[in-house]
C-alpha cells in the first residue's frame, strides 16, 4: 500500500507541467494558489485524521522551516517559468539536476564524504546537461536557466530538510507550504499583478486541481509513504515523475524530444539513479 501511494504521488507530480501549461495566470500566482490550497487540504486531512500539530516543535525550528518554505515557493515560480519558456520535458530534465546538486554540496554542507562513484555520476549528469542545453527546442533558452535555478532551490530544500529530522513530515509540510504561499504573495501582487479576469471555468478547475491534487493530496501521500519505505526505494520510485512528464509532453503537447535531448535525458536520469542505487545491488 505504501509503495502504491508513492507511485501515485510521483505520477501526479509528473503531470503538473501539463496542467500549468493551460492556466492563464503568471507563475507566482499559480505558486501562491498551490501553497494556499495545499495548506487548506492538509489542515482538513489533519483534522479528519486527528494529526497533531506540534507548535512547540515548530517554534523551535521556525527559522529553518520558513527559509525552506520560501525556497519551495521560488522553486515553484522558476519551475513554472521553465514550463512556459521551453518544453515540459526539457524543464523537467533540468529540474532533475537537483539530486546532483545535493551530492555536490553534501561534502560542504553535511560534511559527508563523496566517493568515486558519485563523482562519476556528477560528471555524467553534467555531460547530459550539455546535450540538453545544446539541443534545439521550441522554446527560449531562458527555460533551461529557470529549470536549473528551480533545481538549485529544490536541492537547498532537500539539504535544509535534513536538518529538520525532529519535525514530523506533516508538520514540516504544513509550515513549508504556508511559508511558500506567504513568501510569493507580495511578489505576485507587486510585480506580476495577475489579471484574475483571465481565469475561465477551465482555468479555475485546473488551478484547483494543481492546489488540491498536485500539492495537497500528492504531498500527503508522498510523506505518508516515505516515512515507511526505505530511502533507496523512495529515490528509485521518484523517477516515475520525469518519465511521466516526458511522455505526456510528447503525447499531449506535441513536444517530442530531439536526439540530443533524449541522449541528455538518458545520461542525467541514469546518473542520478545510479548514484542512489545501493552498492550491493
Amino acid at each position: 500500500m505504501n509503495r502504491l501511494q508513492l507511485v501515485l504521488a510521483t505520477f501526479i507530480f509528473g503531470t503538473i507541467g501539463i496542467f500549468v501549461n493551460y492556466i492563464p495566470l503568471p507563475s507566482a500566482a499559480i505558486a501562491f494558489a498551490r501553497g494556499a490550497l495545499g495548506v487548506l487540504f492538509l489542515l482538513l486531512f489533519g483534522l479528519i485524521l486527528r494529526i497533531e500539530i506540534n507548535l512547540q516543535n515548530i517554534k523551535k525550528n521556525l527559522l529553518l522551516l520558513l527559509l525552506s518554505g520560501g525556497a519551495i515557493g521560488f522553486n515553484w515560480i522558476f519551475l513554472f517559468e521553465a514550463y512556459r519558456h521551453t518544453t515540459v520535458a526539457t524543464a523537467t530534465l533540468c529540474y532533475y539536476m537537483a539530486p546532483i546538486f545535493v551530492m555536490a554540496a553534501s561534502p560542504f554542507v553535511l560534511k559527508e564524504k563523496i566517493g568515486v562513484k558519485k563523482l562519476i555520476c556528477i560528471g555524467v549528469s553534467l555531460v547530459g546537461m550539455v546535450f540538453v542545453n545544446g539541443a534545439p527546442t521550441d522554446g527560449d533558452p531562458l527555460g533551461i536557466i529557470f529549470g536549473i535555478a528551480a533545481a538549485a532551490l529544490y536541492a537547498s530544500v532537500i539539504l535544509m530538510n535534513k536538518k529538520l529530522g525532529e519535525v514530523s513530515a506533516f508538520n514540516r509540510t504544513l509550515v513549508q507550504l504556508a511559508a511558500a504561499a506567504l513568501v510569493v504573495l507580495p511578489y505576485t501582487i507587486l510585480v506580476e499583478k495577475p489579471d484574475l479576469t483571465a481565469l475561465d471555468g477551465q482555468g479555475i478547475g485546473l488551478l484547483l486541481c494543481v492546489g488540491l491534487v498536485h500539492t495537497g493530496l500528492a504531498y500527503f501521500m508522498y510523506f505518508a509513504s516515505v516515512q515507511k519505505l526505505p530511502a533507496q526505494t523512495v529515490a528509485i520510485i521518484s523517477y516515475i515523475d520525469p518519465v511521466v512528464a516526458i511522455v505526456l509532453s510528447a503525447l499531449l503537447l506535441s513536444q517530442p524530444l530531439t536526439v540530443a535531448s533524449a541522449t541528455g535525458a538518458v545520461l542525467i536520469l541514469a546518473a542520478s539513479l545510479a548514484a542512489e542505487w545501493p552498492a550491493k545491488k
